[in-house]
């Protein structure tokens, strides 16, 4: 059997829409009917060959988030059955295929049952965000009640999603962004913070009376990491970062007494070591969204396998107002004719 799909051939080179071998699960992996697929900044990257952390194989299918119905189960899976809708931080690294296909064979350990309060749009929007923002802020700095987070790039995916986390847990947020993010960022229940004119300093004396804020958040790297330095608390502050790569110093970290974590959400991918934690973070954040405490922000523009360059381009110049989305396939209701098909391959038997 075939599927339609966009492939990378080349780096640097637009995606091409393809019929290719539709896989089949292997054990330990569940196939999975893909309806949405979630654009990041770092899928562009990768389709331009600027992103060598995140390596691919070409020819490569891209696509890191998705969201869709289980088709059938590999042996040994127990957790899911055909019907199951998921979504994950599945493919488009390393051997793993992506989302911008119609079906994909995904590692179990890596999905979880998609939020019931959410469409498959939106729960496809989360994965990537969630995974990370989970990492730095419950697994490496312990947010709790009582703390101020200060979240850089509050706007963003992973910000967005960050903010939404931090309060979750019981914690008061704070968020950095330009002009045009203010309201987006005061929206979510946050305090905003333009960067462009309040400087490190201000904005800590003004919040935090000189102290620093307990966790900072940075998302955006460079010079702003070297600012989280500078605003976290003394003595028992902690900074986290998914873009700490790069030269900085430590002093003004080392100066306060804090401490530093970095936070590599690929590496379950590449690696195929911890994936069993992403699964169990999706479930985590699938009841926060179910309990209305957290909600992706998505561009109101639709696209399609046969747009999904122009997907690419609106998330590359940063115009997306919210997580760009590709519709892959129109949901399925259950029960019809393709489900009880599907009901038939519930175990695939490894080769």
């Amino acid at each position: 059997m075939v599927m339609r799909a966009a492939v990378l051939r080349e780096f640097d080179a637009p995606l091409t829409v393809e019929e290719i071998d539709q896989p089949t699960p292997e054990r330990g992996q569940v196939l999975v009917r893909i309806v949405a697929s979630g654009v990041n900044p770092l899928d562009t990257k990768i389709q331009a060959g600027k992103a060598a952390h995140a390596r691919v194989e070409l020819p490569a299918v891209l696509g890191l988030d998705l969201a869709g119905v289980v088709a059938a189960v590999g042996a040994e899976v127990t957790s899911f059955e055909p019907g199951d809708e998921v979504y994950g931080l599945c493919g488009g690294v390393g051997d793993l295929q992506g989302s911008l296909a119609e079906y994909a064979a995904v590692d179990a350990r890596l999905l979880a049952r998609k939020p019931k309060a959410l469409s498959m749009r939106e729960a496809a929007a989360l994965p990537l965000a969630a995974v990370t923002s989970w990492e730095g802020l419950v697994d490496r700095a312990g947010v709790h009640a009582g703390q101020k987070v200060l979240v850089h790039g509050g706007a963003g995916g992973v910000g967005y999603v960050g903010v939404q986390l931090a309060q979750a847990r019981g914690a008061e947020a704070y968020a950095t962004g330009g002009p045009s993010s203010m309201r987006v960022i005061e929206s979510l229940g946050a305090v905003p913070i333009d960067y462009t004119t309040s400087k490190v300093e201000e904005y800590v004396e003004r919040y935090t009376g000189g102290e620093g804020f307990d966790i900072v958040v940075d998302n955006v790297g460079g010079a702003t990491l070297d600012a989280s330095f500078a605003a976290v608390r003394t003595y028992h502050g902690h900074v986290v970062s998914a873009l700490g790569w790069g030269s900085h110093s430590l002093a003004p970290l080392s100066f306060r007494g804090a401490t530093y974590s970095g936070v590599f959400t690929l590496l379950p991918m590449l690696t195929g070591r911890g994936r069993e934690h992403h699964g169990d973070i999706l479930r985590e954040i699938a009841t926060l969204a179910d309990a209305a405490a957290l909600r992706p922000r998505l561009d109101p523009r639709e696209f399609t396998l046969d747009t999904v360059m122009d997907a690419h381009r609106l998330v590359a110049d940063g115009t997306a107002e919210g997580k760009v989305i590709v519709d892959v396939a129109v949901p399925m209701a259950a029960g019809s004719p393709v489900d009880r098909l599907n009901g038939c391959r519930r175990s695939v038997a490894a080769p």
